[in-house]
């Protein structure tokens, strides 16, 4: 295992410091403190040649620009808030509209545009980086200081672990995320990706992708990810694409499989776990230049979006004495 870090360019006032970790195994994760970004991630294919396995840009300036949160951490609240505001205790919140009514994975200036202090982290076992974060009360609309530490780790199981954690002075919403755009082929679309989700059931949602409040079967819809099956089956199926959120199956708070992806061409295959009740599956319906349209997958770990106007959806919502806690791993592997 290894540790490389370097000056990535300014963000403002700040300091970008770039990151590389490596394992035994030829694997390498870029980590940035902009935006506490997975930058790349690069591995073996079953002919031993090495490829980026997710969307990234070659320099600062791309994330600058970027309106696709491309690989970075989301939040104070990962995916939407109908109408950008809440009532917590009483009060109504009103925060950001970035995505046409609604607010969207923190807002314009959420925490994948905000430089975050970092610090290698090595064990016996795998490298990492930490990053910290402190989010001022108002920031964005939300209430609380809130103080949130991201920590990324590579081991030589060839895993991928990040470990969220975030405390706060008054009562908060909080949902954390990655949003790595996936392409396990290196290039291409999506669609010929085989993908299982272990979930029967998904969020429906209105026209602005805010969930109806109803929870439904995939069962012979073309939600059904349950058995793997080729992303593109029944893509154009689904009208704008794939942009929902998928129940786990049996979902207790420890760290459950949600997800596993493969492609045959590469012989590459992720598995995820996370600690979270939902997976926000995103079949890359909007990107654009210099990427193309189904380009990648994402499969976002997190509560349900919109958690805090449905009171049917587990709780978001963070209390001063109480930790927030959330493990996703993303496990590589080339199955002969």
């Amino acid at each position: 295992m290894s540790i490389e870090q370097k000056s990535w360019g300014t963000a403002g006032p700040d300091n970008a410091v770039l990151f590389v970790l490596n394992n035994a195994n030829r694997m390498t994760a870029r980590v940035t403190s902009y935006g506490a970004t997975l930058v790349s991630l690069e591995m073996p294919d079953r002919q031993g040649y090495i490829g980026n396995v997710i969307l990234g840009y070659p320099d600062l300036a791309g994330y600058l620009a970027d309106q696709s949160f491309i690989g970075s951490t989301v939040g104070r609240y990962a995916n939407r808030i109908a109408n950008g505001q809440f009532e917590l205790h009483g009060k109504r919140y009103h925060l950001s509209k970035n995505n046409g009514p609604n607010h969207l994975h923190g807002g314009p200036t959420g925490f994948f545009a905000r430089v975050w202090n970092a610090e290698p982290v090595e064990t016996s076992g795998s490298a990492g980086v930490r990053f910290t974060y402190f989010s001022v009360d108002g920031e964005e609309g939300y209430p609380g200081n809130l103080n949130v530490t991201v920590t990324y780790s590579l081991n030589n199981d060839n895993e991928l672990k990040i470990d969220y954690e975030a405390t706060t002075d008054q009562a908060t919403p909080v949902n954390l995320t990655n949003h790595a755009y996936w392409n396990l082929a290196g290039g291409g679309t999506v669609r010929d990706h085989r993908l299982i989700l272990y979930a029967s059931r998904y969020l429906p949602v209105d026209e602005t992708a805010i969930p109806t409040g109803e929870i439904a079967s995939v069962i012979d819809t073309p939600m059904d990810f349950t058995a793997m099956k080729p992303v593109g089956r029944d893509l154009d199926a689904v009208p704008g694409g794939y942009d929902h959120c998928y129940i786990l199956n049996d979902f207790e708070g420890l760290l459950t499989p949600a997800a596993i992806v493969e492609e045959s061409v590469s012989g590459r295959r992720m598995e995820i776990l996370t600690t979270k009740p939902g997976i926000q599956f995103y079949s890359g319906n909007f990107l654009g230049d210099p990427f193309v349209k189904h380009g990648a997958l994402c499969l976002e770990t997190q509560f349900f979006p919109d958690s805090p106007n449905q009171p049917g959806f587990p709780s978001c919502i963070l209390l001063p004495g109480e930790s927030y806690r959330h493990t996703t791993v993303h496990k590589f592997s080339l199955p002969a």
